[in-house]
């Protein structure tokens, strides 16, 4: 029998720690599974179903280095954060205790569009950071980035059939709503993990895996031939989110930390990076270094735009960020 890839995940209870855990349950045989949970956390209904699932449920206080957490990683073949900005200096913390129990493979909380290292994004520079001392440690790694995703990408529908979140979803055409978009189901997510870090050739490398490509009113145009609804179209301006980025900025600089001044700032600069630079294509993941899923491993399915629609259309599907 093969040895399992012993796999533990930071933030395996969020929606993208979720994706992941799911793929690779689903292969018992090959993975085993680990979930790092803060010590408050571990008697929580997500943790304890977990648990339940076959997950080893560990409690890490990711404050700081500690030898305990170096224990806990120690022996792990691949260690995956999915935690948020919010929780920058536990990711840092992770990367030490990681590089010190000698992990085979850090895969950083990426997890979004691609477009370039800096002078783009401000949650792009970070994550970068991220990686930057990652590097410093010589720890191997592999980036994984997905586009953006289905679940964020559809307006409401006014029966109230799909409603969307709006302050996290693209819900207002960006520009002229022509760019091309490289989309992905959330629930996809896992199932490329799953095989990127079985995979010795994404060692030290990017990896841009997603579903399919669509501009914004292609989307649009999709949602009202499937549901027979008539959506309305509200359009964002190049100038609307250059003031609100500017606006952000400028608080930033303040030193304001308030959460929904990084959360408008950082939504702002996502949607001009996907619908007015374009950065979030295949042909500029290719450009930027990543290496393409899609090459990589083209006997995964990924699910069609139409098909998640459908689900959310018909029930199937919960809000995300609800």
């Amino acid at each position: 029998m093969a040895t399992k890839i012993r796999v533990a995940i930071a933030g395996a209870s969020g929606m993208t720690g979720s994706s992941i855990v799911n793929a690779l349950l689903a292969t018992p045989e090959k993975f085993e599974v680990t979930a790092l949970a803060r010590p408050v956390s571990v008697g929580k209904p997500e943790y304890v179903n977990l648990a339940a699932r076959g997950v080893i449920v560990k409690p890490v206080d990711l404050g700081e280095p500690s030898d305990a957490v170096i224990e806990v990683l120690t022996g792990m073949d691949v260690v995956i954060s999915c935690m948020t900005l919010l929780q920058f200096k536990e990711e840092m913390s992770l990367v030490e205790a990681a590089s010190k129990a000698g992990v085979g493979r850090y895969v950083p909380s990426f997890f979004g569009p691609c477009c370039p290292p800096r002078g783009i994004m401000l949650a792009r520079e970070r994550k970068e950071d991220i990686l930057d001392h990652i590097k410093r440690l010589y720890l191997p790694y592999t980036v994984i980035d997905v586009g953006w995703w289905y679940q964020l990408s559809l307006p409401s529908l006014p029966s109230g059939r799909i409603r969307a979140k709006v302050e996290y979803s693209t819900t207002g055409i960006i520009g002229d709503g022509n760019l091309p978009w490289a989309l992905t189901d959330n629930r996809d997510i896992g199932r490329y993990v799953a095989k990127i870090i079985a995979d010795p050739r994404t060692l030290n490398k990017s990896v841009f895996s997603y579903g399919q490509v669509w501009t914004q009113n292609d989307v649009f145009d999709l949602l009202e031939k499937i549901t027979g609804e008539s959506v309305p179209r509200e359009y964002v301006t190049k100038e609307e989110l250059l003031k609100i980025i500017s606006e952000g900025q400028a608080a930033i600089s303040k030193n304001s930390l308030d959460r929904a001044v990084m959360l408008k700032l950082g939504m702002a600069q996502y949607r001009y990076l996907l619908g007015i630079r374009g950065d979030n294509t295949p042909e500029h993941a290719r450009y930027l270094g990543y290496l393409d899923a899609k090459d990589l491993y083209p006997e995964v399915e990924a699910t069609p735009l139409e098909s998640y629609i459908r689900d959310a259309f018909e029930g199937k599907l919960k809000t995300v960020y609800s």
